[in-house]
């Protein structure tokens, strides 16, 4: 926890051959509140959405054996069967992916779904695309106020959804209570946003927020998203933490890494918590130098 915030882990941080038991276990053995489970387009998690009654008893157990809950889903499979596809094959499995989505949050009591801010992602983006993407939009909210259930966008590593300010545009046509934004530190970072007036601007809809580092997009160079070391990036971590503190934000943090089986996983966990909480403190400790209560 981060004073008065839970911090959670994101599944592949750990090693994939981990049961779920051990993976949730080893999550807590770190000192993390939770676990955001990944829905990919990968063919195997995919099929999570179709687990046998077994398949889900052996998940339900772990939790309770564990104590450690599966607060939010990273819903990235929308990558791969996006909304905004030409193919209308394509567009029935990304509804169908949100349906059985929703169903196993419903089931595991995850509070949060993240959308990934593609309206294509292997297909060029048209017009058409876009209004299909805010069609699915559209139907995934009224599905989500049945369920009372949170969607939150992801601010993403492309240029299509890569601020909160665009996003504000999808909250004034969706004006949805279901729908909120799930900001990534590193990803607004990368883009040259000014990352603390995007935070003001979602202050009002911040549900969740990503702590990942990243290297910025400049000319000559795509940027980095994944699998950088913690304080080697863009990113200025303690003063996000100073703009959210400021905010009264009081949603969870979610460590975003990658695992890698070349490294000691466990010490790299270790590590990257421990900068992010000695960033958070510098945090802390700059609103107590000038008087603001934290």
């Amino acid at each position: 926890m981060l004073h008065q915030h839970d911090l959670g882990l994101y599944e592949k941080a750990l090693n994939p051959a981990l049961s779920w038991l051990d993976r949730l276990s080893t999550a807590k053995s770190l000192g993390f509140d939770f676990v955001e489970i990944s829905i990919d387009e990968s063919d195997e998690r995919l099929a999570r959405l179709d687990w046998s009654p077994a398949e889900r008893a052996a998940l339900h157990q772990a939790i309770r054996e564990s104590g450690v809950p599966l607060r939010s889903m990273c819903l990235s499979a929308h990558r791969r069967f996006p909304f905004g596809s030409a193919d209308p094959d394509i567009r029935a499995r990304a509804y169908d992916i949100m349906d059985k989505a929703v169903d196993f949050a419903l089931e595991f009591n995850i509070r949060v779904i993240q959308l990934a801010g593609y309206d294509v992602y292997y297909e060029d983006s048209t017009e058409e695309s876009r209004q299909a993407f805010l069609e699915g939009l559209q139907w995934s909210c009224r599905l989500a106020e049945q369920k009372q259930l949170m969607l939150a966008m992801e601010i993403m590593d492309t240029p299509f959804l890569n601020s909160i300010t665009k996003n504000l545009w999808y909250e004034q046509q969706l004006r949805s209570p279901w729908y909120a934004v799930y900001p990534d530190l590193g990803n607004l970072s990368a883009w040259g946003n000014d990352v603390e007036r995007e935070l003001e601007k979602g202050r009002g809809s911040i549900v969740a927020v990503h702590v990942k580092e990243t290297l910025a997009v400049r000319p000559g160079f795509p940027g980095k998203f994944k699998c950088v070391p913690f304080g080697t990036g863009c990113v200025d971590f303690s003063a996000c933490f100073r703009k959210l503190e400021e905010l009264q934000y009081k949603g969870p943090y979610l460590i975003e890494m990658w695992y890698d089986p070349q490294q000691d996983n466990l010490h790299e966990i270790t590590a990257a918590r421990k900068f992010v909480e000695d960033q958070y403190r510098k945090a802390l400790a700059a609103l107590k130098e000038e008087g603001k209560k934290p």
